[in-house]
């Protein structure tokens, strides 16, 4: 069982909660209630109503309506599988890595423009995209890096959630390529 550390301060109503990684969250309230706003760490806003000195609480998780972790449109055949059993995992990652290869990098697509030309290099030489912009970007630089980023996924969700950061990355470079006309 590995150690955490976790500290809180308070300020007026708020209480800033912190973890061994820096702030994790913010929290508005006290004994009874309260309301609870991640900064670094997964999840939705939390809110918690409990009885004092019962150690009874209801707790419920806010979480905004997002897309599905795979959209449809260019890679609406990856699979949504449940539960995987022991070993299908690397299947799962291969069959992913082949969606993506055949729906984004189809000869002739704009994915396959972008690495035949080098222009994710060339908007990641520019100084002017952010760091977050510039993190995407690397992640399909080259078709190894796809490729070595989504085989070192830890689990399906894991999986799942790199093949959708790739599938944002291509369109973030489709749109920046575009936008600088080194696009057709």
């Amino acid at each position: 069982m590995g150690f955490r550390l976790r500290r809180s301060a308070r300020l007026g109503t708020l209480r800033f909660n912190f973890s061994s990684g820096g702030l994790s969250s913010i929290s508005v309230g006290g004994r009874g209630a309260s309301f609870n706003i991640p900064v670094n760490r997964s999840g939705g806003p939390r809110t918690t109503v409990g009885l004092p000195g019962t150690g009874l609480s209801w707790s419920v998780e806010h979480t905004p309506d997002r897309p599905a972790a795979i959209p449809a449109g260019p890679a609406a055949g990856l699979p949504n599988s449940r539960r995987l059993r022991p070993g299908q995992l690397d299947a799962l990652k291969q069959s992913l890595l082949g969606v993506l290869r055949q729906e984004l990098f189809a000869p002739g697509s704009t994915g396959v423009q972008l690495w035949e030309h080098g222009l994710v290099s060339r908007l990641l030489a520019d100084g002017s995209l952010g760091a977050c912009t510039t993190g995407l970007l690397v992640l399909i630089e080259t078709p190894e890096a796809m490729e070595g980023y989504l085989l070192r996924a830890q689990g399906q969700d894991d999986a799942k959630r790199r093949a959708q950061r790739c599938i944002t990355a291509v369109q973030e470079a489709s749109r920046l390529a575009a936008g600088r006309g080194w696009l057709a």
